[in-house]
């Protein structure tokens, strides 16, 4: 879960600072980056969220069963 808070933050400071720095420069790098970690970023919620779920059922389904 640290791990997970450390990256959120990370992620929010780097679409802020890249939000900024569109809004000061006016280029459109700048945006394009802030959608890529947008785009990392709910790819690693995915992946974690099924991680999450995997464990959560199927790991208890399996030691009920054995």
């Amino acid at each position: 879960m640290l791990i997970l808070r450390l990256v959120l933050i990370l992620a929010a400071i780097s679409i802020v600072l890249s939000g900024g720095l569109f809004i000061l420069t006016r280029n459109r790098r700048y945006l394009s980056l802030a959608w890529q970690i947008v785009r990392l970023l709910i790819f690693l919620l995915l992946i974690f969220g099924l991680l999450f779920l995997l464990e959560r059922y199927a790991l208890v389904a399996w030691r009920i069963l054995v």
